[in-house]
């Protein structure tokens, strides 16, 4: 895929608890979140660490225009950084995990892009990378909750283009007027069926 002249490129990278209080600005960055709901994702980027089953993603701006190597991951590969410059910055992540007593469905628990960055496709090369991940595990679907108020309307429809289909909706779950969505899409899994067919 060819970049227009001046796109940033992005950098898949995994997240290091060093990164807890940038995870934070980006999620206050984007005027979305509350800060009870900052809370529970910092706490949920603890559990990653943890025993818990979650997954951290990071998406990395690269200031460098120097070389750029691609990994090996198909149409959607993403450029990475050269390894001779410094670490990039954090500007957006995606935390996902298995949903406990299914057949191979899994959450999407929280992705964020840093204000700075959004409209600059990194949404995108974050989303692409949890399918891409999931999709050599042989998961079957990828679920996302989000809510029905009308500052998430860029967030729906984000996901709709990407072909997520919206499969219930609870009515004032949140708080008044303000709905759980929740949106799924079937991934390309495995020929292998049933329960537990994932190592």
């Amino acid at each position: 895929m060819n970049e227009p002249p001046g796109s940033p490129a992005f950098a898949i990278g995994a997240i290091e608890p060093s990164h807890r209080s940038r995870i934070a600005e980006i999620l206050r960055s984007t005027e979305n979140f509350r800060d009870e709901e900052v809370d529970v994702a910092l706490e949920v980027f603890d559990a990653a660490f943890g025993d818990e089953d979650y997954v951290l993603v990071g998406a990395f701006l690269s200031r460098e225009s120097g070389i750029r190597h691609r990994e090996s991951m198909g149409p959607e590969a993403v450029p990475i950084p050269d390894a001779r410059f410094p670490i990039p910055d954090l500007v957006g992540f995606a935390i996902y995990g298995p949903t406990m007593g299914t057949d191979r469905t899994y959450d999407l628990y929280w992705i964020a892009v840093d204000r700075s960055a959004q409209g600059t496709g990194c949404g995108s090369v974050l989303l692409s990378e949890v399918e891409r991940r999931l999709e050599a595990l042989h998961a079957r679907m990828l679920v996302i909750e989000t809510s029905s108020r009308s500052d998430y309307a860029a967030t729906r429809t984000f996901y709709l283009r990407r072909g997520y289909v919206e499969a219930a909706r609870i009515r004032e779950f949140y708080a008044r007027q303000d709905d759980r969505i929740i949106l799924t899409k079937r991934l390309a899994g495995s020929p292998r069926e049933g329960w537990g067919a994932v190592a």
